[in-house]
């Protein structure tokens, strides 16, 4: 028993490593599966983003990039049907 951090803690902390996981693995999941849409600068920058910033790289690509590579595959599909 530790007597300076009560158990709580603990839990706390556990949790918040497997929802950092979670988010983690789902943004490199949607990164992979739009990585045709991205050039290949654009899926390494957001790649090495999401696995060296913590929280707040997952959580970026997943509010920020994906919207970005959904109009970027808007504007081929357009681009190709001209």
């Amino acid at each position: 028993m530790d007597l300076l951090l009560p158990a709580w803690c603990d839990v706390v902390w556990s949790a918040t490593a497997v929802c950092t996981l979670v988010l983690l693995v789902i943004a490199l999941l949607t990164l992979s599966r739009s990585a045709n849409s991205l050039s290949s600068l654009h899926a390494l920058v957001w790649t090495l983003v999401a696995l060296f910033v913590s929280i707040a790289g997952p959580l970026a690509w997943l509010l920020i990039g994906r919207r970005s590579a959904n109009t970027s595959r808007d504007d081929m599909a357009t681009r190709v049907a001209r």
